[in-house]
Order: structure tokens, then sequence, then C-alpha cells
């Protein structure tokens, strides 16, 4: 889809304003534009399903909307998404742009109509056991055709080719000339369809709940925020505090697309939106157009792993790991800080390496740059934690008003920040391509939009502080830019002495009512994305061909469990190809998430389950980045002015910190602060982001000067050190000692109350007989006696002819679903290979010092190398 806009703009020139904002709706939000009427009643649809969807989210929504409607919501939310497919994105290149052809509007009404379908049908279905019927299956199977017609449209064909495959692997699995390996039972149409379409098992399940709970009410408040000005104020502030230093465009475009990423669920209209004001200024310092480009790819694509929202996985991760929102972000948290530090310092080196010049005439040292953001960072989350204290003394004091008391607090807070606004003029876009640039001043703009944060502050107080579901942190979030979209320009109209406050207050409805159909306009291809990835997970869960991904993984990795990791990441990012990012994950999820954790555990290393989701997330997340078919690259491309495959591949260089990072927490825990006190946590985000600088240098060869060979190499192992300490103590001192099967029960005795022991287990595999190892973690309790501990997580043992044999767990208990897949009642017993116990080991943070002193040394002799060619060439060094 993008790359037929960008054929014949590669000599340097990019695409026009007009010409880009057409790429962005293409991708995002549709390039049907049709006037008139129909185009009025676009945006009513539109608007009124962004009003379904804020009342579903509020707490008023049992009152407000009847119960059939709240219980069917997926299918509504469908029925919309649908309908304004077909009414906003054209079936073909050729196809008419200012008007709706006959043949659209039939797909629209009946795809409505089909996603309604359990809705209106509701009696039948139930009294039919929630199965489908000869009738329902027609209507099934039309649905999903329309839906991938939808789907094509909307996010081109990759996704809808893809579901396709899978569809006929459930009709055709069965089939003599499907390979052995990955052959099933078959379905009938009817089963398959009542899967599908009628259960939540498909179309409507959990990806559409997510969609319609959680996703559609983030994209709204990052549609209001941009509409309100939040975008461009980023951006200014981004390129006020780093324009100056070396490849100053650069660095603001990485920070203002890691501000702007935070609440963009698309890497492609992340790319637009920053790239169309830093681009141009990249090239004009030094950088080319594919670097340039390259740069806003590599920081666009990261702010899909940035929380809070990280293009609407976050959300996902809560329902398919099965742990809390602030568990997934916090988890998420450190890799994506990082990265985006070290991205900063690619560029950095970037411009170094060529000598760039700075733009504007502002001198400001770079310590004195890195400690006010920092400030200004550590600041803003100092107050959202903090603002919980003077909160609960409310509360306290106030138990039945404090709500009341609250609003008015932040609609006081609101107008001081409002009138700090009104004392200097409001933030226009700057022209990239203007004769001088004149950077702007941080001390004046930086009151220009400072109430922008207000509903930031509340999104991450209800999430972080309240621990409230996202759905309802986003609508309290929401609702306060409502107020902040109507009242902000009449108010600043008053405080500046101005007499248009009617007319700014009617231009503030006109904001929020174009925000609102923007809002609904770019869930349009989110929602269409996680119901065509139902129809994989659906078929995922149907067919077990889950299973058989794992035995294909395990064959060509030969069992071993780095090739593994390579395998399946490379597996997550051509599964990720061409799909959007709520998309893409759910694919990876659904099928490689397990495959880690089954043959992770068949090798001796027991992954937590969001470890797994991260590193196939971020390996599908690097599918926008990477050519033939990476679409922020093209997006990027038609930017610059660049050659959109060179630019792919430069992004991918520049994005191998995103292709290390998660080998590296798939190992470490630590990376994603798993288990880890406060103090643990800051020492490990500290070295993690020294380790990610020096990957950095060492793939960049450059440091403090051009890095030798040596250096270089020395470098990345330098991060592997301070990365993976726990790979060299391992090897210094065991962390575990190994216990004979026959004395196992007893060392669970002795084990202290809380500890650890790792035990595999070996025996025949339910489905195909064949014996097979896996790892399990044993926590004994504080029972007295081995058994006794045994008996209380559902094991039982049995000591015959020198084996220890195992008894099938206790249905309920932990151990019952991990050892479900071995067969307890065949002709060999399932039994206890080995155990381990935690063994006394010095503290792997001793691994620390080595590389650290190692990384000076290097620092010390580039220092020195680079001061003699500086005296030798006649510069200061």
């Amino acid at each position: 889809m993008t790359e037929s806009n960008q054929p014949n703009k590669t000599a340097g020139q990019g695409l026009s304003e007009e010409e880009l904002q057409e790429l962005v709706a293409a991708s995002d939000s549709g390039s049907r534009n049709p006037a008139g009427p129909v185009g009025v009643f676009l945006a009513a649809v539109a608007l009124t399903w962004s009003i379904f969807q804020v009342v579903l989210a509020s707490p008023l929504a049992n009152y407000i909307l009847p119960g059939d409607l709240i219980n069917n919501s997926r299918q509504f939310h469908l029925a919309f998404a649908m309908f304004l497919a077909f009414m906003a994105y054209p079936a073909l290149k050729s196809s008419p742009r200012h008007h709706i052809p006959i043949q659209d509007w039939a797909l629209a009404i009946f795809g409505a109509f089909i996603s309604l379908y359990g809705f209106f049908f509701y009696d039948k279905i139930v009294d039919a056991g929630g199965l489908a019927d000869d009738t329902d299956k027609w209507f099934a199977l039309a649905g999903i055709v329309v839906l991938f017609e939808a789907a094509r449209r909307a996010l081109g064909p990759a996704m809808a080719t893809v579901a396709t495959v899978f569809l006929l692997y459930v009709f055709f699995g069965s089939s003599e000339w499907v390979p052995e390996v990955i052959r099933w039972k078959g379905a009938s149409l009817k089963k398959a369809m009542s899967h599908m379409w009628i259960t939540s098992e498909g179309v409507f399940g959990i990806a559409l709940g997510v969609s319609t709970k959680f996703v559609f009410l983030f994209v709204l408040f990052g549609a209001l925020l941009d509409k309100a000005g939040a975008g461009n104020y980023f951006i200014k502030m981004a390129f006020g505090a780093l324009g100056h230093l070396k490849g100053g465009p650069a660095k603001a475009a990485v920070v203002g697309s890691a501000a702007t990423g935070l609440i963009s669920g698309s890497s492609i209209a992340n790319v637009v939106t920053t790239g169309t004001f830093t681009i141009p200024l990249m090239k004009r310092v030094g950088f080319s157009s594919e670097q340039a480009g390259s740069v806003e790819v590599a920081s666009s694509v990261n702010g899909q792993i940035m929380p809070p929202v990280m293009g609407a996985a976050a959300f996902l991760m809560v329902e398919y790991v099965g742990i809390s929102y602030v568990e997934v972000i916090t988890h998420a948290f450190l890799p994506a800080v990082i990265s985006y530090i070290a991205l900063v310092y690619i560029v950095h080196l970037e411009a170094v390496k060529r000598n760039m010049p700075t733009i504007g005439h502002r001198t400001v040292s770079t310590l004195r740059t890195i400690l006010g953001m920092f400030f200004f960072f550590a600041g803003f989350a100092a107050l959202c934690y903090g603002v919980q204290y003077p909160v609960g003394w409310i509360v306290a004091l106030v138990p039945d008003g404090a709500s009341w008391i609250l609003a008015v607090l932040i609609f006081v807070a609101y107008l001081a920040l409002l009138k700090l606004a009104a004392s200097v003029e409001d933030l226009h876009p700057d022209d990239p391509n203007a004769k001088d640039i004149t950077l702007p001043n941080i001390a004046e703009i930086y009151k220009a939009g400072l109430y922008y944060l207000l509903p930031i502050v509340v999104l991450v107080y209800f999430l972080m502080i309240e621990q409230k579901s996202p759905g309802l942190s986003a609508f309290w979030a929401t609702a306060l830019l409502f107020v902040i979209l109507l009242t902000q320009r009449p108010i600043k109209a008053i405080f500046r002495g101005e007499n248009e406050t009617v007319e700014a207050f009617k231009e503030g409805i006109n904001d929020l009512a174009h925000g609102m159909i923007d809002g609904a306009r770019n869930m349009i291809g989110i929602g269409l994305a996680t119901a065509t990835a139902g129809i994989i997970v659906g078929t995922v869960t149907l067919t077990g061909i889950g299973q058989v991904m794992a035995d294909l993984v395990e064959f060509v990795s030969g069992g071993n469990l780095v090739l593994m990791l390579i395998f399946v990441g490379i597996l997550s990012l051509v599964l990720g190809m061409g799909l959007p990012t709520t998309a893409n994950y759910i694919v990876v999820s659904s099928l490689m998430a397990g495959v880690v954790v089954e043959l992770g555990a068949q090798s001796g290393l027991i992954v937590p389950l969001i470890a797994v989701h991260l590193f196939v997330f971020y390996f599908g997340i690097m599918a926008d980045v990477t050519p033939p078919v990476g679409l922020a690259s093209f997006a990027a491309a038609a930017v610059s002015g660049g050659d959109a495959i060179k630019t792919g591949f430069t992004a991918f260089f520049y994005s191998l910190r995103t292709v290390a990072l998660p080998f590296v927490f798939i190992f470490n825990t630590d990376l994603l602060l798993i288990d880890v006190t406060w103090t643990q946590g800051i020492l490990v985000a500290i070295v993690a982001t020294i380790a990610i600088l020096a990957f950095t240098a060492g793939t960049m060869g450059y440091f403090v000067t051009k890095s030798r060979i040596y250096e270089s190499v020395a470098l990345v192992l330098i991060a592997f050190v301070l990365f993976r300490p726990d790979f060299f103590m391992n090897r210094i001192q065991p962390p575990f000692e190994a216990v004979q099967p026959a004395e196992f029960v007893q060392a669970v005795g002795n084990a202290p109350s809380g500890g650890e022991i790792r035990v595999t287990v070996s025996g025949p595999d339910f489905d195909t007989g064949n014996t097979k190892d896996t790892t399990i973690i044993l926590n004994p309790g504080a029972e007295d006696g081995g058994e006794a501990r045994l008996s209380a997580v559902g094991l039982a043992v049995l000591d015959e002819d020198g084996a220890m044999k195992l008894e099938e767990p206790f249905p309920g208990t932990p151990y019952f679903e991990k050892l479900g897949s071995f067969d307890f009642y065949g002709d060999e017993p399932v039994v206890i290979k080995s155990a381990e116990v935690k063994a006394d080991q010095m503290p792997k943070e001793l691994i620390y010092i080595p590389g650290l002193l190692l990384l000076v040394l290097i620092y010390l002799l580039q220092r020195s190398r680079a001061g003699r060619v500086g005296r030798e060439e006649g510069v200061p060094a």
C-alpha cells in the first residue's frame, strides 16, 4: 500500500504535505473522504462510534446502556469497524475517492448486519447450545469473507492472506497432500464456522474484547491529545532541548517520537507526524536521506515497545499472560527506555563521526541538557507518584465528597496552567525548509503546553497508583481532554483580554468533534486486525497447530536452546511482516509463545511467560522495519525522498539493540524487573544503560574515536558481561547442587520454606508416546516432611526399582496443567530424572567489576589516541 505512494520520488525529493497525509490516511484512517451529505453521514457514524465507546467505558455504562448491548459490545464494535471500512477504504487504487459506489454501500450494510448476527439471533443460538446450525454456518462463512475483504482494504493484503492460509488449514489440514508433520484430523464446515464466528473462540474472542474495552479509549485519548496540540508541543520541546547539539534534529526526532509513541498505536503515523519536521532538518545537518529516514523509523517503531500503550499490545498481554496491567508495563519499561537511550547515542555517534554542524547559535553543555531532561522526567514521575498522598488525605477527611473536591482541584490546576500558557503565544508548526532555523526557547515554550501533561498525570495516576482498569483510567483521562478541548481556546481568550470567546468555544466544539472522528477512523484498522487475528487464534485452539510449530522448531534447531530462540525470532519476524502492531502481537504470541515455553522447559530454561511474550513481540515489531515489507521504512522513504529498501536496511542496523535485548531478558529476567528489590532494580537500570551504550559503541565502530576491530569486539563483550553476569558466575560457582533421585523426597523436606528446587521430569508424551523431558520449579511450603510438602502442591512420588516414579498431579493443583502433556497411564512410567537444590553462590554483581574496568581501559586507550590525532591535526582534543 505504501510502496505505491513512493514510486518516482526517490531522487532526494520527498512527497508533499498533502501526499504524506494521504499516505497516513491510506494506511491508518481511510483515504476516501466524500463531500456533502454522505461525508457528514460518515462523520456522524464515526462520532457515534466514539460516543458509544466512551459511554461503554464510563462508570455509568450499566445505567445508560441496555444490558443486551453491553453483553454484545464486541459485535457492535466490529459492526462499526466493518461499516466504516467499506465507506472509508476504496477497493482498488483505481476506485473513486470522492464518492462511495453502490457495491461498497451494500458490503458496508451487510458487514454491519453480519457482525451483529449473534445479537439479532441470540435466542436461537442459545437454544442450539451456542453452536451453529445449517443456516448459521453459511452466514458465518459470508461474514468471514466480508471481514477478510474489509481487512484487505484497511490493512493491505498481508493480514487477510495470513488469516486465509490458516482458515484453509482448518478445512484442508486433513488432506493427503498436506505433509504428515502438520496434518490434523480436520473439521466440518459447521464445526469450524461455529468455532470461528458463533463462539468467543474466534473472531469475537479475547483480542476483539480487548480492542473494545481498552484499545479504543487509548487510541481516542491519543487522537484528542494530538488535536489539542500536544503532538506539536512535544516535538517543539524535544527540538528546543536537543536541537543545538551535534546531530540535534536526529536526537529531537528520537525524543519527539518517544513522546508521540507513548500515545500512538501506529508506527506509520508516528513516522509521518514527527518525520515531516525532523527528516528535512536531519538532512540539512548532514544525514543522508536514507539515514534520516532510518532514524525516524527506528525511533517510531521503538514507540511501539514503549509503555503505557505499546501499540495496544500491553492490554492484550494482560489477557494472554494473566498478570495485571501495572505488572506488564513495569516489566516492559526498562528495555524500552534503554533502547531509546541507545538510539540517541547512535545518532550522537553518527554526528560525531561526520563532525556534523549544529543548528542555531545557542551554546549549552551536553551535561546540562542531559541533567535537565533527567530532572524533567524524574520530576514528572515524582509528581505522578506523589499525588497519591494529598489525594489520600482528602479522601480520609471527606470520604463522600472527595471525588467532587478532587475534580475542582484538577480544574483549578488546569486554570492556573492555562493562565501560564496564555502569557505566551500559541505554538504553531515550524517550516523545516525555512532559510533560517530558529531553535525554540525552552524557557518560553514550556509554558505553552504544561496543561497537556494533566490528562497524562490523571491516566498514570489511575493506572499505576489507584490500579484501576485500563479502560476506566483512559475514560477519566479522556473526560479531562474533553474539558480541555472545549475550554482551552475560550479561557485563553479571556485571560488575554480578547473578545472572541463564543467563537473560540465553537472552535473548541469543532476540535472535539474532529478529534473523536479521527479517533474512530484510526480504530477501523485495529478493530479489523483484532477480529481477523481471532481467526488465527481460533485455528490454533481448534487444530492444535501450536504443538506442530513446537515440533517443527525443535526439529530445525536440533534441541539447541539458542538456535531455537533464533529460529523463533526469525519466524516471529516473518509472521509479523505487513501486519499492524496489534495483529502482529496476537499472531506471533498465539503461535510462538507456547513454543518457547515448552522447548525452554525441555532444555532446562524456566522463563516467566511475560518474558516470552515480550521476546516474540519485539521480533514481530521488527517486521515494521525490515525490508522488503517494512511499512514504516516505506513511509519514511516517502518523507525523505530516499530509497525505501536502503532505508529499511539502515533502520534494521540502527535497531540491532532491539534484536539483541530479547536474547538478554529471556536469560536474565532482572532486566524485566522480575523479583528484584528497589536497590537491585536501580543497579540493574544503571548497569543495563552502560551495557547498551557499550553495545552501541561496539556495533557502530566508534566510542571516543574510531574503534579498532579488537576494541569493537571488546565493547560488545563488555555489554555481554554487564547484561549476563550470571553466565560467568554460574561457571565459576554453579547455582545448583545435584540431588540423587532416590534422595529427592528428603531434599524437599530439608529445603528452606519458599526455596527453589529444579526438577527434571521424564516420561512418554501423551500425544506421540515418545519420551520427553521437561523442567519444573518446585517451591516447598512450610509443611513438616518432604511427602507432606509434595502432597501440598499436588505431587506424589513412589520409589520403585531404584526409580522415583511420579503419579499424575492432583487436579486443580499448579502442576496438573504443567505436566498435563505426559501420559501417566502408559507402559513407560513418568519419572523424576534429576533434581537440583539452590546452592550458595557469590553475588553475580561482582562480575560487573572486570567488565567496567575493561570499559575504562578502552576509554583511556581511545582518549589517548584521539588526543594524539588531534594534536597531529592541530585540533584541540
